[in-house]
């Protein structure tokens, strides 16, 4: 869902959200984008969730269960240190948790966050699904498929000026690693940057299954075909030949 961001106004950016997923025909996953609740940049000690739950997690969960679907989104949570915390949430209240590890320094996320040190994959419905978040998608090591994922989700707030850079990357990640890729970038503003959305569905050959328009509120979807995947990757092996 890519989703414009009201700034810091939680409780109207979860309104709008549970709308358009009110809308949407029946799906297994919805993916959001990072800190879809309040906008990046906010001061975490202002917007910050607890640590062991709470708004944003709670409505997670009541969209998981209502929708019977996994619902997917970033965070930010903690109380005197904070983390980027991107959640999985099942349909029956389930959670899984990946805290981004690569802070983006340029914009001084560095200064309010820390990092994450493990790498998260989740499995939902036949299909492994390694999280990450934004900038994460800049670092190919990071990503790198050991033959334990099948889709990559990056939930993301990339400013408009680097857009090409964003659509590039989802291509390498997904050919480089024989995977489905799945990027959900913002539109509109914050004080800080343009966003455009270019929020995309990639195949493990690097084309687009499905994508948003730019600059417009908007969904995509597309159907994951494990069975083809698994085809091309015992036909074409690139994975057992990795680094």
């Amino acid at each position: 869902m890519q989703r414009d961001i009201l700034w810091a106004s939680k409780e109207e950016n979860l309104r709008r959200a549970a709308a358009v997923m009110q809308r949407l025909a029946p799906c297994d996953l919805v993916v959001l984008p990072e800190m879809f609740a309040t906008g990046f940049g906010a001061n975490p000690a202002d917007v910050a969730e607890p640590e062991d739950g709470g708004t944003v997690l709670q409505w997670m969960r009541q969209m998981a269960r209502q929708h019977d679907c996994a619902v997917a989104g970033s965070v930010a949570v903690g109380a005197t240190s904070f983390k980027n915390r991107l959640y999985f949430v099942y349909p029956d209240g389930a959670v899984a948790a990946y805290d981004k590890h690569h802070l983006f320094t340029y914009g001084g996320e560095h200064l309010n966050y820390d990092a994450g040190q493990q790498r998260v994959v989740v499995e939902w419905r036949g299909v492994r699904i390694l999280l990450m978040v934004c900038y994460d998608l800049r670092f190919p090591t990071w990503s790198r498929n050991h033959e334990d994922y099948d889709c990559a989700i990056y939930v993301a707030s990339w400013p408009a000026a680097r857009i090409e850079a964003w659509t590039t990357l989802l291509r390498a990640r997904a050919i480089e690693n024989q995977c489905y890729v799945v990027g959900v970038n913002r539109v509109g503003d914050d004080p800080h940057c343009h966003y455009c959305g270019a929020s995309r569905i990639i195949d493990a050959y690097g084309r687009d299954m499905a994508m948003c328009p730019r600059d417009e509120e908007a969904v995509a979807t597309a159907e994951l075909d494990i069975t083809a995947l698994n085809a091309f990757r015992s036909k074409f092996p690139v994975l057992k030949d990795r680094d």
